[in-house]
């Protein structure tokens, strides 16, 4: 335990003389490389004769002990960068920690608002009667970005006028340049239709505009972050945390709502303009939610 307490003595040193880490940055390598020491103490291993084998069983064992995955991925970092310091220093000939594998981060789950909560913004968009023109565009915006599960960028970029040949779709050009159509409820195309007859009070005088949110700013339409600023104003007006609400979070919310009222998942996934199913597959945890439900309410067994 002496000479592996030495060794990671050394590795601090040449740390904080070559790198120039802080004192906390230092006092987290220490206190992540005095508990691989422990580990090695354990099985009668030092740092110059331990294999592959048993850095595997560390790693997997902090995952065992429930440890959060971005510490055990600090700890392999501290794990990589001793040992390599080993090899340079000539103590070992190899460096067995190069091949570890990072253990995997969980994906966070998305924040997702109620129907509940959904409705309380929509009802507060129409409420805004100091201000009927920035009332309309709101409701507008909100019923859009809930019916169809647009990116913010899409939403402020739609052009005028929105509808083709058919009013019940919207054709909207995604990443990549790829078109994809999105269905439109009845209550979206109504604001729509409600706010075509506020959009001019959003022109300059004689000013024509290719967008649906025409703006007189350098972009010339709405700006993702002008959105932004209008939800969070709109939440507090509805009653809700505005940390709680932004455009990604309203996406979240139609992707989910629609999951949990038995949507099949390829069609979200289209609607999304999801190139890969597995970045909507997120989404199932609502799927999940619901299954046990039903377990819960139905299942003769579970109500023993």
């Amino acid at each position: 335990m002496a000479r592996t307490d030495r060794h990671i003595e050394n590795f601090l040193e040449m740390l904080s003389a070559e790198r120039g880490l802080a004192q906390n940055s230092l006092l987290a390598y220490q206190t992540d490389l005095a508990d691989f020491a422990g580990f090695l103490a354990a099985r009668n291993e030092t740092p110059q004769t331990v294999g592959i084998d048993s850095l595997r069983l560390y790693v997997q064992g902090l995952a065992d002990q429930g440890m959060k995955p971005a510490t055990a991925a600090r700890r392999l970092s501290a794990l990589r960068q001793f040992f390599r310091f080993l090899a340079q220093e000539g103590i070992r000939s190899d460096d067995p920690a190069a091949l570890l594998d990072a253990p995997k981060r969980a994906r966070p789950l998305p924040k997702i608002l109620s129907e509940e909560e959904v409705d309380r913004l929509l009802e507060a968009s129409r409420k805004l009667r100091d201000d009927p023109a920035e009332s309309a565009r709101l409701n507008c915006l909100l019923e859009l970005l809930y019916a169809t599960g647009l990116r913010v960028s899409e939403l402020v970029g739609l052009r005028w006028p929105p509808f083709g040949d058919d009013a019940r779709f919207l054709v909207i050009r995604g990443k990549g340049g790829k078109e994809r159509l999105v269905p439109l409820s009845e209550p979206a195309r109504k604001a729509v239709e409600a706010y075509a007859g506020w959009r001019s009070e959003f022109l300059a005088p004689k000013q024509v505009s290719p967008w649906l949110f025409p703006s007189r700013g350098d972009s010339g339409h709405l700006t993702r972050q002008r959105f932004g600023q209008l939800l969070k104003d709109l939440a507090v007006a509805a009653g809700l945390s505005p940390s709680k609400v932004s455009p990604h979070v309203l996406r979240h919310a139609f992707a989910s709502h629609l999951l949990a009222r038995g949507a099949d998942l390829r069609a979200v996934q289209k609607m999304l303009g999801h190139a890969d199913i597995s970045t909507t597959q997120i989404y199932t945890h609502v799927l999940e939610a619901r299954k046990q439900a039903l377990v819960r309410e139905h299942h003769p067994l579970a109500k023993r």
